[in-house]
């Protein structure tokens, strides 16, 4: 069971069996060509699926070594395990990657065993997908696209796609899975629009741990799961992601739901409604900002908030930015208008 905080923000447990995750393990292990010769350095956490599922059991199912760096991830001991263990994979999200290769005694390192890895959690730059190839040894490195949900992996790219092939989409349907782009009416979209990305197939988890209305909201009657991921698909199958139906932001690899942080915000005692946004970072994919509205009479600064939320949940959540406010941009119907407040967002940051 893999918690997820899903589509409405609050955690679930995904459900998933060893069918779910041994075979997911295998195929991605299969997409990278891995055998008892590679050597794998897995730097992602154990209690994602990225490192559980991709790493161990990609691993474990081609009789492959796993390495770990350490507890948690830090950029020069990765790069360090790399050259002690002559490691010809490695695993990361962009921000990881971007970190070693920022790294001050990178040089130091002889990274040219590597081979292939995967990137994915994020976007990936294309600057960033090219040195990655070019100075870390990984002409190979693929790019992978799943939701804990799905085990986590239904799309990949494979070790033969060009370079914009890796860097504009999320590559394509994995062996003995089925993916469509559907309209809100749940009918299969044309080869180039836009719609929601659904996975079917062994990888879609068994539901959500004693929650049959949330697994019904998101495995529809034909065994489709609706991932909430906007998607086009081309004539050749791959698959570029374009937005998300909801409003769900990635930072630096990890899914944060931004009614998970306002209800959070909602119990500290100055605050008398808050709402979070994402906004566009190139180096960890997203930051948050949060519109604050005060309790009359009650103060707060910035500082304030942002040390109190540390204090209590995990960084990667705690806002990048604050914006206090008197109300917020509101539909006529008294609906918040997230994509106001983003626009006015990205607006005053770029002129500060």
């Amino acid at each position: 069971i893999q918690y997820t905080s899903g589509t409405t923000g609050f955690p679930k447990g995904a459900t998933l069996s060893h069918y779910n995750i041994l075979n997911n393990g295998y195929m991605v292990g299969e997409s990278l060509g891995l055998s008892e010769q590679d050597r794998m350095v897995i730097p992602v956490p154990l209690y994602h699926c990225f490192g559980m599922v991709m790493g161990n059991l990609g691993c474990m199912t081609h009789g492959s070594t796993m390495i770990y760096p350490g507890p948690a991830f830090e950029p020069l001991s990765t790069l360090q395990a790399v050259a002690e263990e002559r490691a010809t994979v490695l695993y990361g999200v962009p921000t990881m990657f971007i970190a070693e290769l920022d790294h001050p005694r990178r040089a130091e390192f002889d990274l040219s065993s590597l081979r292939t890895g995967i990137m994915a959690g994020a976007t990936c730059p294309i600057e960033v997908m090219k040195r990655v190839i070019e100075q870390m040894h990984m002409a190979e490195v693929q790019i992978a696209y799943g939701m804990t949900e799905t085990s986590p992996v239904s799309l990949q790219t494979g070790p033969d796609d060009d370079l914009e092939r890796r860097v504009t989409s999320v590559g394509r349907t994995q062996p003995r899975l089925e993916n469509k782009v559907v309209d809100v009416d749940g009918n299969t979209v044309p080869r180039g629009e836009i719609g929601e990305l659904c996975t079917r197939g062994y990888s879609v988890m068994l539901g959500y741990w004693n929650n049959p209305k949330a697994t019904a909201e998101s495995i529809d009657g034909e065994g489709w799961m609706h991932t909430g991921d906007l998607a086009v698909m081309d004539e050749q199958g791959y698959v570029r992601i374009v937005g998300r139906s909801k409003d769900m932001i990635i930072r630096g690899g990890e899914n944060i739901y931004p009614r998970e942080l306002e209800e959070f915000f909602f119990t500290h005692p100055a605050v008398a409604d808050v709402q979070v946004i994402g906004v566009p970072c190139s180096k960890y994919g997203e930051e948050i900002v949060a519109w604050v509205r005060l309790h009359p009479g009650h103060t707060a600064t910035e500082d304030e908030l942002r040390e109190w939320a540390r204090a209590r949940i995990a960084h990667f959540k705690v806002p990048r930015y604050f914006r206090f406010v008197d109300e917020f941009p509101m539909t006529v119907t008294g609906k918040v208008q997230k994509f106001r407040m983003r626009e006015i967002s990205v607006e005053e940051l770029s002129a500060g």
